[in-house]
């Protein structure tokens, strides 16, 4: 976990977690989410289409993108995601496919009307296990500054 102290522009944070996506996680979240796009879940539909085969939900790879950062990143600083903008999927992943992250800090302030708290803005990148870049986003978070 860091702090808002802990964080400066230009810093690039190497995440340790990855994850292989499955099957399962495409249809799970799919599923659940009530999208019944058959790139998520008709092989026969998919293999016809650009992509060859099923592709991961994009919605799914962006949560798990943020969420493989917590441990490193905002676990028990952070005090709410303020926004997500500039979500670019240059790349699909597939079932089978090992994702990795890495964050970039590109800006912070103290926040105006919260004392002990500021804004990060933070890029994340989502590579597939060829470093191919998959998932791009950038969020703004709301952080606890170090006690005392």
């Amino acid at each position: 976990m860091r702090y808002y102290e802990d964080l400066q522009p230009g810093q690039r944070i190497r995440h340790r977690l990855a994850r292989t996506l499955t099957e399962t996680d495409n249809l799970l979240f799919s599923s659940l989410t009530h999208n019944p796009q058959p790139l998520h879940l008709d092989e026969n539909f998919a293999r016809e289409t650009v992509f060859g085969g099923r592709i991961m939900n994009g919605l799914f790879t962006l949560g798990l993108v943020v969420g493989i950062s917590v441990p490193d990143l905002t676990q028990g600083t952070i005090v709410a995601n303020l926004g997500y903008e500039q979500v670019r999927h240059p790349h699909p992943l597939y079932p089978g496919d090992t994702l990795t992250v890495e964050t970039e800090v590109l800006a912070k302030r103290e926040s105006r009307s919260r004392p002990g708290e500021g804004l990060v803005t933070l890029r994340h990148y989502g590579r597939n296990q060829d470093g191919v870049l998959c998932v791009e986003v950038t969020r703004t978070a709301l952080f606890r500054m170090r006690p005392g």
